[in-house]
């Protein structure tokens, strides 16, 4: 789950501390084993800090272990200044977490230190409760799972593949900005590696891969938009795309693809369905962000959601609102992960829902699209926007819906049957999104991640616009 480091902070007297360092210990080994129980890593500072001297060197061996974040505690009295040699040597976010136990002053301790830190203008976080109660263990895992998927960011590479689509501006991001704000580098890589190397990938490979797809999802060829010849040339993009990624160090990628991949050569779909995917033809592996129409803040988006939820994430178009049922039709151009189609740990399970169509008129290459319904269920769909420069993370919470096979073929009708398709009835009016979200693009991992991504917005100094119905 998380890295959480754990320091103690205590009175500065010897013999007030003396007397109350077993009670600390005590309490913090309820924390540690409850933390470690929901599944995080602790590192725990050796001893209680009751010194200057303890406050900077004990901070200093969290510190190395690489925290994603820090909790101070205060179970009694603290002295405030050890707070803030603490916080001098720590890099992480901080956590300041106070014991409700009426014997010992812990609260007062925490808000001393609290104010202390506001006065340098050092951002915290604050919660106070029994450590034994699982909500408040669920709250600390909850700003911890964000830290942690800040700090997976920083020093990441995104790997970008091709420019800019079609005249879109929201998918190309300032590389200085995102550098200086989320600690990410952008590798330029020009959409000819994708040709050449596909063309030279091995023709076993090729044909294993594309005899592993007839036998477990419902490929029709037509002779003309999807033969085995072009359905080989994809899968070779797929194998182009790993070998770039692992050439460069790539940590999420997007390709560009149209027009000028899809007029010419073959579209992306299933390099980019399989990259995201949680296994391909040799068995499990580990999703892959790539972004179709190579968009940065949408890659960015589904790498903070990928770091959040462990699974794959969506990406679509947002395509139509079918407004006599308030629900959306999230597609595009075969870009959903396979895994959406059941969620389902087994891949056979997911790949009978899914038919490998011949693409459609936009794309004269040719090539399949990655065709299913989304499986249904609550989700968070979310997508990182610029309003006037500045990052704000467009989010809010919704349902993916399934229905019989006559409304499910009528919907469909009504935009692009081939795509693959996810029915969302999302937690906003439709005349509140349509004016306010800023992109074409949204993204999406299954269950309520809500309250992680408002704190990712509170590390990351990003404003939040959350859409509800209330």
């Amino acid at each position: 789950m998380a890295r959480i480091g754990v320091i103690n902070i205590s009175d500065g007297r010897d013999y007030v501390h003396d007397g109350i360092a077993d009670f600390i210990v005590a309490i913090e080994d309820k924390l540690v084993a409850k933390l470690e129980a929901a599944g995080h890593e602790v590192v725990r500072a050796s001893v209680p800090v009751s010194s200057n001297t303890l406050a900077t060197r004990l901070a200093r061996e969290v510190e190395a272990a690489h925290v994603d974040l820090t909790v101070l505690h205060y179970c009694v009295w603290a002295f405030p200044h050890f707070t803030m040699l603490a916080a001098g040597q720590l890099t992480s976010p901080l956590l300041l977490l106070a014991n409700i136990d009426p014997v010992q002053p812990g609260m007062v301790g925490m808000l001393a230190a609290g104010g202390a830190l506001d006065q340098i203008g050092r951002t915290h976080t604050r919660l106070w409760g029994d450590p034994e109660d699982e909500t408040l263990i669920a709250a600390i895992g909850v700003r911890a799972s964000a830290a942690s998927a800040v700090a997976g960011l920083r020093g990441q590479t995104f790997g970008r593949i091709g420019g800019r689509p079609m005249g879109m501006n929201t998918a190309v991001a300032n590389t200085d900005q995102w550098q200086r704000q989320f600690g990410v580098d952008v590798e330029e890589i020009d959409q000819w590696e994708i040709v050449r190397r596909a063309e030279l990938a091995d023709q076993k490979e090729k044909v294993k891969a594309r005899q592993w797809l007839e036998q477990h999802a419902n490929v029709h060829y037509d002779g003309k938009k999807l033969t085995e010849e072009l359905l080989e040339r994809q899968i070779g993009s797929y194998l182009a795309m790993r070998e770039l990624i692992d050439e460069w160090h790539l940590d999420f990628t997007g390709i560009k693809g149209q027009p000028e991949l899809t007029q010419y050569f073959a579209t992306m779909d299933i390099a980019e369905a399989f990259l995201n995917d949680p296994y391909d033809w040799n068995g499990p592996k580990e999703p892959h962000v790539c972004a179709t129409e190579a968009d940065m803040d949408g890659a960015l988006t589904m790498q903070i959601l990928k770091h959040l939820s462990r699974t794959p994430v969506l990406f679509a178009d947002v395509r139509h609102y079918h407004g006599d049922r308030d629900i959306w039709d999230l597609c595009n151009s075969g870009q959903h992960a396979t895994w959406f189609a059941a969620r389902s740990d087994d891949p056979a399970e997911n790949l009978a829902k899914v038919h490998l169509y011949p693409e459609v008129f936009f794309f004269p290459a040719g090539g399949a699209s990655v065709h299913h319904v989304a499986a249904p269920g609550e989700m968070t769909l979310a997508r990182l926007t610029r309003n006037d420069g500045r990052y704000r993370l467009q989010l809010m919470l919704g349902e993916f819906e399934n229905y019989d096979e006559a409304t499910t073929a009528s919907l469909m009708k009504m935009s692009t049957p081939e795509w693959p398709h996810a029915f969302a009835r999302l937690d906003a009016p439709a005349e509140v999104f349509l004016s306010r979200f800023g992109a074409n693009h949204i993204h999406a991992v299954p269950g309520d991640k809500r309250a992680e991504l408002r704190a990712v917005c509170e590390l990351l100094d990003i404003t939040l616009d959350e859409f509800t119905r209330g």
